[in-house]
């Protein structure tokens, strides 16, 4: 009997739980095949990514990423979504905020911008509509949803606008590598950016609104 294949909410199909794909050894092969699709994703793009060249800088059968994962939209949807850490804006003075949000991405980018979930996404992003979509899931769970707990009013706007803030400073800071932006220490970069991001989480949500 042929094994059932189960659909996912964008439209691919992805093998069921009782594969017996599980216990240790299964979940440090799933680490390798995850590990090894990033690093291609992130230096090769969506499109020019391939289950075979995952599978080969994997070391193993492209058969066993396609039982793990299903499609290759499947696995980049698990690749972008590892090791997701929202920042933790509730131990932080409403008044420092800003400056807390910066500095969280900062330092997550300067770890390794290469490794960074938002600089990985940001590098397939332009060029794929599902890879957006992604980014869009990322973005609500790293921004709209800590001030949606928060209770900040009209929290997808202002996370709209913090966003375009901190993925501006990404694609210049560590993509495009834009000078003089590259070349600033964080603290000049906080200094800068910080206060603008405060006041998309301060102003009424009337001054957030698009004009008439």
């Amino acid at each position: 009997m042929g094994v059932m294949m189960r659909e996912n909410r964008s439209g691919t199909t992805r093998p069921p739980d009782c594969l017996g794909v599980g216990g240790p050894r299964s979940e440090g092969t799933r680490r390798t095949i995850l590990d090894a699709a990033r690093g291609l994703f992130a230096a090769r793009g969506y499109e020019q990514t391939t289950i075979r060249a995952v599978a080969a800088e994997a070391d193993i059968d492209a058969s066993l990423v396609m039982r793990y994962f299903g499609s290759k939209a499947d696995l980049f949807a698990a690749a972008a979504t590892i090791d997701l850490n929202a920042p933790d804006l509730a131990s932080v003075p409403p008044r420092r905020r800003g400056e807390a949000l910066v500095r969280h991405f900062m330092a997550s980018w300067d770890r390794d911008p290469s490794e960074d979930m938002l600089v990985f996404l940001l590098r397939t992003a332009v060029t794929n509509d599902a890879v957006a979509e992604q980014m869009q899931a990322t973005f609500n769970r790293m921004i709209v949803g800590p001030l949606t707990q928060l209770g900040y009013t009209d929290p997808e706007r202002r996370a709209a606008l913090i966003g375009s803030q901190l993925m501006g400073v990404a694609l210049c800071r560590h993509i495009l590598r834009l000078e003089p932006l590259a070349a600033l220490s964080n603290d000049e970069v906080v200094a800068g950016v910080a206060p603008t991001i405060q006041r998309y989480l301060t102003a009424p949500t009337p001054a957030l609104a698009q004009p008439a």
